[in-house]
């Protein structure tokens, strides 16, 4: 995951990345006129909406820097909630930022049932989230595998594309694998 510190921002569609909030951070996407017009209202910032820095997304573009400054000091004024609250009633894609104890706690993890146990051979047993869709032909189980150590499998699969035992030995005394 990327390190929300870090504001991951795209460089079309602007605003459209992660804001902070006054507890966290939010995930917003209001590209496009009718979304940037809703967005400043939601957000009361109706003043944007009379800039000439900001009139058009090649404009909201080229002074995202700018934009995105000024919209994190909006919204680092309040809680998720509130943004959350406000950005749905305007119509405004936008989704919370969770941390692990929020991914479990979020009422579409728990609807869908996606939280699995794993038992992990150094860390006992665990919960994982699992995929939000199931596929027919290939419904998830019920108790999830831990992920492989590094290197856990590399003989097997060296095997399975053909290496026998002395080129596997070889390849790790020479630091390719």
């Amino acid at each position: 995951m990327r390190c929300p510190a870090k504001r991951a921002t795209t460089p079309t569609g602007i605003p459209t990345g992660v804001f902070p909030t006054a507890e966290g951070h939010v995930n917003i996407a209001a590209s496009g006129e009718a979304l940037w017009t809703r967005f400043c209202q939601a957000i009361g910032w109706t003043e944007a909406l009379a800039d000439p820095d900001y009139a058009t997304g090649p404009l909201r573009s080229k002074n995202r820097k700018a934009l995105n400054e000024r919209l994190g000091a909006i919204t680092r004024t309040r809680p998720n909630a509130h943004w959350l609250t406000a950005l749905n009633k305007a119509d405004v894609p936008c989704g919370p930022i969770n941390n692990i104890e929020g991914v479990f706690a979020e009422p579409q993890t728990q609807h869908l049932g996606i939280a699995r146990p794993v038992h992990h051979p150094k860390l006992g047993d665990i919960s994982v989230v699992g995929q939000p869709f199931t596929l027919t032909e290939a419904p998830q189980p019920e108790t999830m595998r831990p992920t492989p150590e590094l290197g856990e499998h590399t003989d097997a699969i060296l095997g399975e594309l053909g290496y026998d035992a002395v080129a596997i030995t070889e390849l790790g005394q020479r630091g390719a694998v």
